[in-house]
């Protein structure tokens, strides 16, 4: 039985964890920032301008460049895609399902998006406005 201490543990072992000034200049670089919070969250605490807005539970199906329900920017597996939650544990566990996929630059933010604002990076009034991309009805 593995715990989900030592599942996280494992998760961040094999990611390249980028702090929250690193993972803006990453995004500079090209990089693209996903925001993985639910839309309360979002509401709550504020967002990231230019992120890409993908709840986490269709994370995998907008990201794999195999799967018919991709996003436009998924375009292949070398796209490095930087996960953004509020505090960087749940990044942690969706970058690495992501690096399961094979897309094997994911890595997320560390303290997540809580991190990013008191590192004073640019962030936007919070907003519950539903995801850029959201699941149609047929999808698994």
């Amino acid at each position: 039985m593995t715990t989900v201490g030592e599942l996280l543990s494992a998760a961040r072992a094999r990611l390249h964890r980028l702090g929250p000034t690193e993972a803006a200049a990453a995004v500079a670089d090209g990089a693209r920032l996903v925001d993985i919070r639910p839309g309360w969250q979002r509401l709550a605490e504020g967002t990231v301008p230019g992120a890409v807005v993908i709840e986490r539970n269709h994370l995998e199906w907008r990201l794999d460049p195999t799967s018919d329900a991709r996003i436009p920017e998924a375009v292949d597996h070398d796209v490095a895609w930087v996960v953004l939650c509020s505090e960087g544990y749940t990044s942690s566990l969706a970058a690495a399902a992501l690096q399961d996929l094979g897309i094997h630059r994911a890595t997320d933010v560390v303290g997540g998006y809580r991190a990013w604002e008191a590192a004073g990076l640019t962030t936007a009034p919070g907003s519950d406005a539903p995801p850029d991309y959201v699941a149609s009805p047929r999808e698994h």
